[in-house]
């Protein structure tokens, strides 16, 4: 158990070694959700066009980027 602490300690640099990891990791899932909604809203902006028997287009780019260009 004392090898787990010390490991986890990190000789005193283990707050800075976790919480620099622990950010990655949380811009990585927040990256992949955007990317996500991004593509959901696209998909969404391209069915609308075909239903509305209007050819496929770039969508509104204020739309997908949550109104900055």
């Amino acid at each position: 158990m004392n090898h787990v602490v010390e490991f986890l300690a990190m000789d005193g640099h283990g707050l800075y070694v976790w919480g620099s990891l622990g950010m990655c990791a949380a811009v990585l899932v927040a990256e992949m959700a955007l990317l996500r909604l991004r593509r959901r809203l696209l998909e969404r902006a391209m069915q609308d066009e075909i239903d509305d028997g209007v050819g496929v287009s770039a969508p509104d780019p204020s739309r997908l980027h949550g109104g900055r260009a």
